[in-house]
């Protein structure tokens, strides 16, 4: 998964207004979500994986980092599982054609520390995936990166 721009360039080639980026952080079968702050202006309290904007100029890669160092405090080289991307299309906020990107990685031991746009985390078994109140597109890209698990 070296390259990742193949999929900028179909987003493109379909019309895409605006790229995300998330991602199946996972640590012994269990999957990181996050409870977005009850104040937030965007979607308060709903339960969702890190993620985030794309900016311009941004490759996958590196938004993926950015967003990962903003909202779980990590930083350094990720290690993203070659053989996992998952992606779903949705009309934003804003009324824009966007494409989220859900890439994965292991969480082995890193500490979480969460930002001011998140007041909780928990670690979720796939079992437990229905006790989330994640949206349907994104139980699906967790289902998608469990099935070869199973």
């Amino acid at each position: 998964m070296a390259d990742l721009q193949h999929l900028v360039d179909d987003a493109d080639r379909d019309g895409i207004q605006k790229l995300v980026v998330g991602a199946v952080v996972y640590r012994d079968e269990r999957v990181l979500i996050l409870r977005r702050s009850s104040g937030d202006d965007f979607l308060p309290g709903i339960e969702e994986l890190p993620s985030g904007g794309v900016d311009d100029g941004e490759d996958l890669r590196s938004a993926l980092a950015r967003e990962l160092a903003e909202e779980i405090g990590w930083s350094g080289p990720l290690a993203l599982d070659r053989d996992f991307v998952a992606a779903f299309d949705y009309v934003s906020g804003s009324g824009r054609k966007a494409r989220q990107f859900t890439l994965a990685l292991s969480g082995n031991a890193r500490p979480i520390v969460l930002s001011d746009e998140h007041e909780s985390y928990r670690w979720i078994t796939l079992d437990e995936l229905s006790d989330t109140d994640l949206t349907d597109e994104t139980a699906q890209a967790v289902h998608a990166w469990a099935a070869p698990r199973r």
